[in-house]
């Protein structure tokens, strides 16, 4: 599993726990509907630190709690 693989899969997981979709949230963070669906897909595999704050605040949590959760912690990550 690589970074970016850990990156969607977070994503993707506080959407459907906050029952909110690509597009909403990519309004609220203030970024493409692109820019989210390429990460969601693992076609941006450059993302900038800028982009993963916007993306936390859109979910209304800091860049630490979003990056704080158990597969990122625990999993073995692969060079991208």
């Amino acid at each position: 599993m690589t970074y970016s693989d850990l990156i969607a899969k977070r994503i993707l997981d506080l959407c459907n726990e906050r029952n909110i979709t690509l597009n909403r949230l990519a309004t609220l963070s203030g970024i493409n509907h692109s820019t989210l669906e390429n990460i969601v897909k693992k076609h941006n595999k450059n993302m900038k630190l800028r982009t993963i704050c916007r993306i936390a605040t859109g979910f209304g949590i800091s860049p630490a709690q979003f990056l704080d959760f158990p597969e990122m912690t625990e999993t073995v990550v692969e060079d991208e």
